[in-house]
Formats: structure tokens, C-alpha cells, sequence
């Protein structure tokens, strides 16, 4: 069985917007905003509400740049996350119920806080490349194994 979700990361030339759950799976780690996709919604649609609703952003710009699948070896359920670049937005990030959303310099994500697969992925997509993997948990703190693989975006 196979869960469907989205991961906004909202970037600037310098800075990226984090969130640090409060509530919920991975409650105290820092994260992009995202979720579950509701029934008749798109992805990129859900990618938007979510961001709308954890941080009170709206993006502008918004682009896809990948699937990331996540495996626990606790669980049955799989998790296919889109994962979303928002590079314009309007509005200021405010925090909400699930969301308390801080900018991090590029040179300073908190790695250390958060999931132990971004310090695989993330840099490439702050690189401006696009991310596809997948991988395997023992449960929400080892990482077993991983596959990784980055293309350069094709040009429009």
C-alpha cells in the first residue's frame, strides 16, 4: 500500500524556509511543509494548500522536482513523496498549529534536526538538480539503505 504526500521546500538564493513539527509524524524535526493529498485533489494542488496551511504561504513559482519513496521496515505503508520548489511566494511565514516555520542559510541547514535521508537528497536539489530515491527504515531514526538518483531539470 502506497501513501501518497508532498514536500514543499520554499528557497531563496541564500536562505530556505524550514518548518519544525510540532505535532504528529516527525514532531521536533525540521521539514519542508507538506502532506497528505485529500480525495479529488492534484498533487501540485495539495503541495499548495499544504504549504498554505502550515506556513500561510502562497507559492508563485512553484516547480517539481522529484519522488522520493520511503520505506519503514515497522510499517506496511509505503510513502511516495512530491517534492516541490517554491522560489517566489507572497505573503510572510507565519506559524501555525503544526508548523513553526525559521529561514536557515544555505550553508546552515539543520541536518542534525532533521530526517536522516535530507543530508542524502537535499543538497542536490539545492543544487539545482532534480531528486528521485527511495529509502529504507528500520524505524524513524536508522536508515538502512538508499538509492539516489539526480538529473539536471530540462530546459522549458
Amino acid at each position: 500500500m502506497v501513501k501518497t504526500l508532498t514536500l514543499c521546500v520554499v528557497r531563496n538564493d541564500t536562505h530556505v524556509l524550514l518548518g519544525m513539527k510540532k505535532r504528529g509524524f516527525g514532531e521536533g524535526r525540521w521539514n519542508g511543509f507538506g502532506g497528505k493529498v485529500q480525495l479529488g485533489e492534484t498533487i501540485e494542488e495539495a503541495a499548495r494548500r499544504e504549504l498554505r496551511e502550515e506556513c500561510g504561504l502562497e507559492a508563485e513559482a512553484m516547480e517539481k522536482r522529484g519522488v522520493l519513496m520511503f520505506e519503514f521496515a515497522t510499517q506496511a505503508e509505503m510513502l511516495e513523496v512530491h517534492v516541490f520548489e517554491v522560489t517566489a511566494h507572497r505573503g510572510e511565514p507565519v506559524e501555525s498549529d503544526e508548523m513553526r516555520p525559521a529561514w536557515f542559510r544555505l550553508t546552515d541547514i539543520p541536518f542534525d534536526q532533521m530526517w536522516p535521508d535530507d543530508r542524502h537528497w537535499f543538497p542536490h536539489l539545492l543544487d539545482g538538480k532534480n531528486v528521485n530515491g527511495k529509502f529504507y527504515f528500520l524505524d524513524t531514526e536508522t536508515l538502512l539503505d538508499f538509492t539516489l538518483h539526480e538529473e539536471l531539470p530540462q530546459p522549458v
